[in-house]
């Protein structure tokens, strides 16, 4: 039942915004192709629920000839943003394409942020547990400290989500998460790893 108020909630909340918000989805996509080259849409596979890949929507921020598997950004001042996409990220408006996967099914408005495919290698059993829900637009993580938790929190946070998962939950959390983008908090990571250790190609991470 849960599962069956959940992809309702989805779809109810996610189609009208979509609809609403669709002059503005034209005005972004106008402002990103007048400031650099390249598609306005980014699209990357991500791992989905039970590890099946999708692709994964996000107005593109960087610039078209950087690393799409780079490290995040750490600040607006990264050369490797556009000044749009500094504008889009600080109001998390570039996740606004992530409404069209949840209307497909492929996420949902709450649950663990979708990762790189290749990722789900390095979690144990325990990490791999954020893999029985769908990845979500936003999730526990993310109102629990977002870049000011290193990966290893986020993964704990997505885990917790997932053992207590319910709609009350779910409200709380989309709650949080208006609030957290209207004082733009912890926009930016602060600290990948508790180790800070370095990864291949430059240190991948954007939960």
């Amino acid at each position: 039942m849960y599962r069956f108020i959940k992809r309702l909630v989805d779809i109810l909340a996610a189609l009208p915004v979509v609809v609403i918000l669709l002059p503005v989805f034209v005005i972004i996509i106008a402002a990103i192709k007048r400031g650099s080259k390249g598609p306005a849409i980014f699209k990357q596979t991500r791992a989905g629920k039970d590890g099946k890949p999708f692709k994964f929507y996000k107005f593109r921020t960087m610039k078209i000839d950087v690393d799409p598997f780079g490290a995040s950004p750490k600040s607006g001042q990264d050369p490797r943003l556009t000044k749009t996409g500094i504008f889009l990220r600080e109001y998390s408006l570039d996740e606004l394409p992530q409404l069209f996967n949840v209307l497909k099914g492929n996420m949902t408005l709450v649950g663990p942020r979708p990762l790189y495919i290749e990722q789900i290698a390095e979690w144990d059993n325990e990490h791999k547990k954020r893999l029985f829900v769908k990845p979500g637009l936003t999730g526990l993580a993310q109102i629990s400290g977002r870049g000011e938790l290193t990966r290893e929190e986020k993964l704990a946070f997505d885990v917790e989500y997932v053992q207590k998962a319910s709609l009350l939950l779910d409200f709380k959390i989309i709650f949080m998460t208006l609030w957290q983008v209207l004082t733009r908090r912890s926009i930016y990571e602060k600290r990948y790893s508790q180790t800070e250790e370095t990864r291949g190609q430059s240190g991948k991470n954007n939960i």
